[in-house]
């Protein structure tokens, strides 16, 4: 059996692919590149990722999780993460912790310095799970893919969302 082990320098972090790369003006913004390590090592229970950012570019949008925890190392670079309502420099060797909850643990990692940011993203991965974005009102209803089943990304403001009954 090969041994579960790759270094951080045979990886090559990706663009998201089209379907949820973001368009618009975010695209201006978010620009995060990616490489899977969890799926590749053979992980069951945790998702693990590289993820590199350009200066100036946002991983993803502020956010928190109602069930799933994760963990940022950050490898090399400087930013700034968001937790919360508050805002707190980071740069290599920071380890950040965003357990699941409310609007307090929410989290957004920008790049506000000079070079690349890179930092390993580790998560618990159950499924369902659901995020929410305050900056924006939105939710998200993520039911993971299995093998033969294909899962659910939903995602929508609650102002906008059906009554149980309706349309029955």
């Amino acid at each position: 059996m090969k041994p579960a082990i790759i270094n951080l320098d045979a990886l090559d972090p990706q663009p998201l692919p089209p379907e949820f790369a973001p368009t618009g003006d975010a695209a201006e913004r978010f620009a995060p590149r990616i490489a899977r390590i969890g799926t590749v090592l053979g992980a069951s229970k945790l998702g693990y990722s590289l993820i590199a950012l350009e200066p100036g570019k946002r991983a993803f949008p502020f956010h928190h999780h109602r069930v799933n925890e994760e963990m940022f190392f950050v490898v090399e670079g400087e930013g700034e993460v968001r937790l919360g309502g508050e805002s707190h420099s980071i740069r290599a060797g920071d380890v950040i912790a965003c357990p699941p909850g409310g609007p307090e643990t929410a989290h957004q990692i920008v790049n506000t310095g000079t070079l690349t940011l890179r930092y390993l993203a580790i998560s618990t991965m159950q499924s369902p799970e659901v995020v929410e974005y305050p900056d924006t009102g939105r939710q998200a209803v993520l039911v993971f893919d299995e093998p033969g089943v294909k899962g659910l990304r939903a995602v929508f403001r609650a102002s906008d969302s059906l009554g149980y009954w309706d349309g029955e």
